[in-house]
């Protein structure tokens, strides 16, 4: 875990203030230790993400919530369809052959 310190001091692209900013508005959301936020290895890549898209790609200030929302809910997805392909790699061959079957008919459909 990296203090605050240590993480404007890892990621050279991040100002102490931009950071704090970040935090309150919920940008980042570190752990809270005795000593402060805290922040794990996902943190320092979301804050790098922040600071791609605000600094290289001049995303908007009012976007920017929006863009993380999105990709949070895009990761919860993909975490959730791994769920689901796991689940259906336990079931017999016939039940995965069928499941399998069924999603390409659906999805043939909605052309």
């Amino acid at each position: 875990m990296l203090d605050e310190r240590d993480v404007v001091a890892m990621v050279r692209r991040v100002q102490l203030k931009e950071l704090r900013l970040w935090v309150r508005e919920g940008w980042i959301k570190p752990a809270i230790s005795d000593n402060g936020p805290a922040f794990d290895d996902l943190d320092v890549a979301r804050i790098r993400l922040v600071c791609d898209l605000r600094k290289d790609m001049s995303l908007p200030t009012d976007a920017v919530p929006v863009v993380l929302s999105l990709l949070d809910q895009i990761h919860g997805l993909r975490r959730e369809l791994r769920g689901l392909a796991q689940a259906v790699d336990t079931q017999p061959s016939e039940i995965r052959k069928a499941i399998a079957a069924a999603y390409r008919a659906g999805a043939s459909g909605q052309d």
